[in-house]
């Protein structure tokens, strides 16, 4: 596994995704031409961009560049309520509030800290197609700077309370083990020590990646 396919594995475990957590929603509205694939797009065209001026960013130029489009691009408060668990329904709307942007910044700093530059790095955004759960599927393709074996990146999008598509769910080469267990983590964290433990925990991880 190159570093770059290693990156993508450490973020989705980062976020916490687990593609057997999110269930169809029950409106979900059918895609609009390609709005879905354009949105990932959009993603990786600024992705790519912050890369190439990584060294001269730093993580906090990174981070204030990605934050807009992790937040357009990425339903992070849904991801935040599927990556909880079932506490989430009892959590209280304040801590909901904390866990949201706990988590939200977790997941932007991870990128900040993981993507500090670019080695040649290939995006490709292949199609757009149904999902059978609801929703779509975007399928790209990652390839690592310098050669190595492309990497399959399907995104799962379904449209937000605005209607606008975003991405509820990641899968890698149709793993999916990995991100089951960074959920059982926050879950157990919860179950274990409370939502104000998980809270700090992501926090405590945000700082130990930012600017020393």
């Amino acid at each position: 596994m190159t570093k770059t396919v290693k990156i993508f594995a450490i973020l989705l475990l980062a976020a916490g995704f687990g593609i057997a957590s999110v269930p169809a929603q029950a409106k979900d509205a059918p895609a609009s031409g390609t709005a879905a694939k354009a949105a990932i797009e959009s993603f990786y065209t600024t992705l790519t961009g912050v890369m190439k001026a990584g060294n001269e960013l730093g993580f906090s130029g990174r981070y204030r560049k990605l934050e807009p489009a992790i937040r357009k691009t990425f339903n992070l408060p849904l991801m935040t309520r599927f990556a909880v668990g079932p506490a989430w329904s009892q959590a209280s709307a304040g801590e909901q509030q904390q866990l949201v942007s706990a988590f939200s910044d977790f997941s932007i700093a991870t990128y900040a800290s993981q993507f500090t530059k670019y080695d040649g790095e290939q995006f490709k955004v292949i199609d757009q197609k149904p999902a059978s759960g609801g929703g779509v599927i975007v399928t790209t393709q990652l390839t690592p700077g310098g050669g190595g074996d492309p990497v399959s990146l399907d995104y799962l999008m379904r449209p937000d309370d605005k209607g606008a598509w975003r991405v509820v769910d990641v899968f890698m080469d149709g793993t999916i083990s990995q991100l089951a267990t960074r959920r059982a983590e926050f879950v157990s964290i919860v179950q274990r020590d409370g939502i104000p433990a998980l809270v700090n925990e992501l926090g405590e991880k945000s700082k130990q990646m930012g600017p020393s």
